[in-house]
This record gives structure tokens, C-alpha cells and sequence, in this order.
């Protein structure tokens, strides 16, 4: 048997077709524990549109199961969302976003291909930590209240597994804009997961093909976020889901607001119109 305690992961960046091959990543199943660390899994799918802003997600900490759901209605200025920890009102399958929870319905179809995505594998000590991003296009309806919205635009499905340290605080945002020259892109960046060099997650797509990006910097505040060029998107803010979870053993604090940008992304790209989330989030799981 090998020396599993002599065992050190590569860091890994690409499409997915070369990433290392002696790690049981997904789909294959990891251990519920790894040098007495909790494997953590999750598939976060925000969706970025003038007219509405969605998230869905279902995270595992070991035998521990959360869901949350939230649609920013931009035209009629309301929030609908639900946390819950016991799984069972938020289904992700493989291209599809379902949610029928406190009246709610939310029905997402995902184009997910291949082309789009980009895996990172990232050395955690003697454990390791695994990310696939996929930026594709979604369309479906959500309904509440005798009313139904349509929803046209960008998802991006992130799937995460791996042995994260004890104590994990990240900043992300993720977005889609309309640049100056009529370009759609779509970004994702994030400080305290997967980003440590040459190995970073953080990527732009323009016209839906990926691009790497450097690493960033986050406003305290979540104000703005800073590229390696010096080019920025600043955030406004307009709703806000945050929730503050204590099993004691596990706990999480997080701020995630849904709002607009603007300013410049990398590679000089100006922003017309923006819509994305920014997040903050303390973990000790």
C-alpha cells in the first residue's frame, strides 16, 4: 500500500482532460475524512440577468447537509430566499436548477459543456482541495404568488470537493457584463480558496471561453475588487442574503449581496452593464 502519509498533491489548472489522476476526484467519491479532516462538497449555480439574480447551492461538511436558495427580483425590488439545514427542497442534477420551497418554484435549465469548464486542484498540506467552474447559458421560470418570471442569461455552476483546513474565510464575486465593445463576459475571482500560485481558480470568460486570471484583492467592505493589471469593478450593492450557522462543531458566517458593477475588467474591458454577487464567508467546519 502507498505511504499515504508521505502522499503530496500537484497543483492542477486546466480543462479537466490531464488534471491528476491518484486523487478521487469527482466523480468518484472521496473519504468522509482525510488525516481527520471533513470532506466538504458543494454545487453553487448563480445565475446573472438584468431582471433577476439566483443562487441555489447544496453543501455537505461530512454528514452534515445545508441548502439555501435566493432570487433578487431587480424590477420589483424584493428578495426571496430560504436557508435550511436539512436537505430536500433544492435538487442539482446535471444541468438543472429545481427549488419548490415555502411557495416558491424555481425551474433552471443549464447548458453545461465542456468547453467552458476549468478545474483547479489545489495542495492543502497533505490534502488537497478540488473546483470545477463553468460559465453556460440558462434559461428557465421561477413562480411565486400566482406570478412567474421568465429568466433568460449566464449561469455559472460551481462544484467544489476536498479537505479544506479547520478554520477557511474566503471573498468571491461572480458576475456577467456587457463591456464596451458589446462583448458578453462573465467572471469569477476569489481570495482564500484555491488561489495559491501558478495554480488560481480565478477566471474570465468572454464570448463563453475561458481565460485565467492573477490573483485579486478584495475591499474589506466588499466595495470593490482589484485585478493583478490594477484594472477594478466596483460593487453596489442592492439586496443582501447573510446567515450565521452554529452546530458548535461546525459553524459558518456569511454575507452574500446582489447588486451591479462597474469600472474595467482585465485586458482593458469597460463595463456597460453589470450584475453579480460579491461574498464574505467565515467557515469552521
Amino acid at each position: 500500500m502507498p505511504d499515504r502519509g508521505k502522499r503530496r498533491t500537484v497543483g492542477y489548472r486546466g480543462d479537466g482532460s490531464d488534471r491528476p489522476d491518484d486523487l478521487p476526484l469527482p466523480p468518484r467519491t472521496a473519504p468522509l475524512l482525510d488525516r481527520w479532516r471533513l470532506r466538504k462538497h458543494w454545487r453553487y449555480v448563480g445565475f446573472f440577468s438584468a431582471d433577476h439574480l439566483v443562487c441555489a447551492a447544496r453543501v455537505h461538511v461530512g454528514p452534515v447537509a445545508q441548502e439555501f436558495w435566493g432570487v433578487w427580483d431587480r424590477d420589483g425590488r424584493v428578495l426571496h430566499e430560504h436557508t435550511r439545514l436539512r436537505a430536500g427542497r433544492v435538487h442539482l442534477p446535471p444541468g438543472r436548477v429545481l427549488v419548490a420551497d415555502r411557495g416558491a418554484e424555481l425551474d433552471l435549465a443549464l447548458d453545461e459543456s465542456p468547453s467552458s469548464a476549468v478545474e483547479v486542484v489545489t495542495p492543502v498540506g497533505h490534502a488537497w482541495t478540488w473546483t470545477r467552474k463553468q460559465l453556460v447559458p440558462a434559461r428557465g421560470t421561477f413562480r411565486l404568488g400566482g406570478r412567474e418570471h421568465h429568466l433568460d442569461g449566464h449561469a455559472l455552476v460551481d462544484d467544489n470537493d476536498g479537505y479544506h483546513p479547520r478554520l477557511t474565510r474566503w471573498w468571491w464575486s461572480g458576475g456577467t457584463a456587457v463591456v464596451d465593445d458589446g462583448r458578453t463576459v462573465s467572471w469569477s475571482v476569489i481570495v482564500g480558496l484555491n488561489d495559491t500560485l501558478p495554480d488560481v481558480e480565478n477566471t474570465l470568460w468572454v464570448d463563453g471561453v475561458p481565460r485565467p486570471l492573477g490573483p485579486v484583492v478584495f475591499a474589506p467592505d466588499l466595495a470593490w475588487v482589484r485585478f493583478a493589471d490594477g484594472r477594478e469593478l466596483r460593487f453596489h450593492a442592492e439586496a443582501e442574503r447573510a446567515k450565521v450557522v452554529d452546530l458548535l462543531v461546525i459553524r459558518s458566517a456569511y454575507r452574500q449581496p446582489f447588486g451591479t458593477f462597474t469600472g474595467t475588467l482585465p485586458g482593458g474591458l469597460v463595463v456597460q452593464h453589470a450584475w453579480g454577487v460579491m461574498e464574505q464567508h467565515r467557515a469552521l467546519w
